[in-house]
Formats: structure tokens, C-alpha cells, sequence
């Protein structure tokens, strides 16, 4: 598969001779959905920041679509990227929705008699459409999510980032976006580069780069690495809940496979129950 992102040799310092990312390598594939996994600290957002060309890097290479990010690339580089923040309230300037979903429009110069049936698609794919004219400040959380996701999918972008876009909101509002995402990234072929260190989103991604004090620990799908429970737990995280379940019951004497998808899960116990 053709790779979209590439990080070779990466390495960032906020203070001199204190490296927060430290000789990293990974490439993420176009189309798949990617997570960085790490407790606050490791460096996850740093490399989010450094992929958008808000921080310098002090050594290495970032590619994005085939495209090396230099000073004389960065707005080509950027163009391809949308990203929503951990708080959305960053991210509004408009006294309406409709006005916020229109400045990224605006500032990629969309003809102006073209953009209230961007605006409007886009309100609809995120179930915002009859909120367009409300204030974003009256929003729910989950519903400020949808109206930055929103923004992001009117410019077109190739990826998105999402930095710890879900660690504000309750359980509901978690689900609603994790969803809305998986959807988009199967829907449009949208490449999604998740930051968190949220263990149960990380479970149900393409691909997991787990992180730790700016260095990658391991790198592969979600079932080959969240289930080194011993190694996930070194590092100030757990392991899913469905792996935990997983392993009481065998200890129960259940035969049944070890899980980090739920739904996986509850589909074998279901097997298992009708077949008594």
C-alpha cells in the first residue's frame, strides 16, 4: 500500500540536550487508521505538532504525501492535514456554526457562491445540519467535535489528527465521535492519525505505535501489541477491558480466545451459550 506518511530519524528537544522525541522511525499507509499510544508526556502530541509544522525538528525527515516538509513546503504539507484539538473551544471563531465551518473554506479561497452547499454537506454527514445557525458556545462537547470535524472534512483534507479529540467528553459523546470517525476513515478513505492514550480507542484501530518518553516501544496491529499485558502496564496504561474479561474467564476454566475487540468477544460467549 502507498505509505502517506513517513517519519525517519525524527528527533525534537523543547530544552537542549533533553530529547522529547528521540530517533523516531514509522510510516502510516494511506487509508488506514493509525494510533499513537502513550501516557501524558511520552511525546504523542509533540509528533501531532511536529507533522503540522508547528514545532521545528531538530533532526530527521517528515514526509507527507510523498512531500518532505521544509520551510518552503509547509503550506502544501499543511493542506493535506486537518486536525481537531483535545478542546474544541480552540478551534471556533465564528458567532455561528455556519460561520466556523466557512473560515477553513475562506481561507482556501472557495468561491463564495460555493460554500453554503459545502457547508450544509458537511453539517449533514456530522448531524449538525440543524445546528448551523446556533452559537458554538451553546454546544455540548460531542457537539462541538462534530461541527471542528465538520470544518476540517469542508477543506478536504487527505488526514486528519485527531489529538486526544475525545478525552473531554463523557461516555456518550466518546462513542458518537469514535463512531462518526470509523465512518468517515472506511466512507472516504480518509487516513486518521489518532493521538491518545486511551487504550480502548487504540484497540480498535489498523495500527498501533506505542509510545514512551519519546521513544517507540512497539509498533504493529492492536491484537499483537495491547495484549503484552505486562508491557502495556510498565508504561502507566492498561490493557482493554475486553482482554481483562478474556483472561478471568479462561482462569475460570471457559475456553474461549483471548479478545481486545468487545464485540468480538460477545459474539464468541453468544456461540458459546447456544451451543449448551
Amino acid at each position: 500500500m502507498e505509505k502517506i506518511i513517513e517519519i525517519k530519524d525524527l528527533s525534537f528537544e523543547y530544552k537542549e540536550d533533553v530529547k522529547t522525541i528521540d530517533n523516531i522511525s514509522f510510516s502510516i499507509e494511506k487509508g488506514t487508521y493509525t494510533t499513537i499510544l502513550g501516557h501524558n508526556g511520552s511525546g504523542k502530541s509533540t509528533i501531532a505538532k511536529l507533522l503540522m509544522g508547528l514545532l521545528e525538528k531538530k533532526s530527521g525527515h517528515i514526509i507527507v504525501g510523498g512531500i518532505e516538509l521544509t520551510e518552503e513546503t509547509l503550506s502544501e504539507v499543511r493542506s493535506q492535514i486537518g486536525i481537531v484539538f483535545q478542546n474544541p473551544d480552540n478551534q471556533f471563531i465564528g458567532a455561528t456554526v455556519r460561520d466556523d465551518i466557512a473560515f477553513g473554506l475562506e481561507n482556501t479561497c472557495v468561491e463564495p457562491s460555493l460554500m453554503d452547499g459545502i457547508i450544509e454537506e458537511y453539517a449533514k454527514k456530522v448531524n449538525m445540519y440543524e445546528f448551523l445557525d446556533h452559537e458554538p458556545t451553546k454546544l455540548s462537547g460531542g457537539q462541538k467535535q462534530r461541527v471542528a470535524i465538520a470544518g476540517i472534512l469542508a477543506m478536504s483534507p487527505s488526514i486528519i489528527i485527531l489529538d486526544e479529540a475525545t478525552s473531554m467528553l463523557d461516555p456518550k459523546g466518546k462513542k458518537e465521535i469514535n463512531s462518526l470517525v470509523h465512518q468517515l476513515n472506511k466512507d472516504k478513505d480518509i487516513t486518521i492519525l489518532s493521538i491518545t492514550h486511551d487504550i480502548e480507542e487504540a484497540a480498535l484501530s489498523d495500527y498501533v505505535v506505542l509510545l514512551s518518553d519519546g521513544h517507540i516501544i512497539d509498533t504493529g496491529k492492536p491484537e499483537d501489541v495491547l495484549m503484552k499485558q505486562k508491557e502495556i502496564e510498565s508504561l502507566a496504561l492498561d490493557v482493554p477491558f475486553a482482554y481483562k474479561i478474556s483472561k478471568g474467564l479462561q482462569a475460570q476454566g471457559i475456553k474461549v480466545n483471548n479478545y481486545i475487540d468487545r464485540e468480538k468477544l460477545v459474539k464468541e460467549l453468544c456461540q458459546l451459550h447456544s451451543k449448551k
